[in-house]
C-alpha cells in the first residue's frame, strides 16, 4: 500500500512499488488531468507536483510519493470554480486541444509559487520543457502573466 495526500485528501492505494504514478491516478484514482503524452518524461502533459515540484508523472514512481503531497489539475479548483490559472488558461484562449494544459498549468503554478511575478522570460523558460503541438505558447505565457497579475 502507498499512502499520499493527493489533492488535500488522504489516498491508500494498491499498487507495485514500481509502478508509474501516472496509472495510479488514472485508473485507479480517476484522475482525469494529467495526461500520457509521450511515456518518455519530455513532453510535460503528465506533469504533476509532489510536495510543490513538478515532476513527470509517467516515469515517476508511485512509491515517490509515500507520504507526500500530490497535486494534479484537479487540486487547483477553488470549490467549484477553476483557480486563478486555470482561469487565467480560459480568459486567454491559451488551450487549443487542450492536452498539454494540465502539464502546463502545473508547471506554471510552480512558477508562481516560487516567483509570484515573473518575467515574460522567466515564464518561457520555465514552461520550455513543456511541449504544445498546437503552437499556443504565446497565449499561454500570457496567462500565466496574467494570473500573477491577478493575485
Amino acid at each position: 500500500m502507498v499512502d499520499f495526500s493527493l489533492n488535500g485528501k488522504a489516498v491508500s492505494v494498491d499498487a507495485p512499488d514500481d509502478t508509474f504514478l501516472l496509472y495510479v491516478l488514472v485508473n485507479d484514482l480517476r484522475i482525469n488531468g494529467a495526461k500520457y503524452g509521450c511515456g518518455r518524461a519530455q513532453c510535460g502533459a503528465c506533469t504533476v507536483l509532489i510536495d510543490g515540484e513538478p515532476v513527470r508523472s509517467c516515469l515517476t514512481a508511485t512509491s515517490a510519493a509515500a507520504g507526500r503531497s500530490v497535486t494534479t489539475l484537479e487540486g487547483l479548483r477553488d470549490g467549484e470554480k477553476p483557480g486563478r490559472l486555470q482561469q487565467a488558461f480560459i480568459d486567454e484562449q491559451a488551450a487549443q486541444c487542450g492536452y498539454c494544459s494540465s502539464g502546463m498549468i502545473l508547471q506554471a503554478q510552480a512558477l508562481l509559487d516560487r516567483n509570484p511575478t515573473p518575467s515574460d522570460g522567466e515564464v518561457r523558460a520555465a514552461l520550455d520543457a513543456n511541449l504544445c503541438r498546437c503552437g499556443s505558447h504565446n497565449r499561454i505565457v500570457r496567462a500565466v502573466l496574467r494570473a500573477a497579475r491577478e493575485v
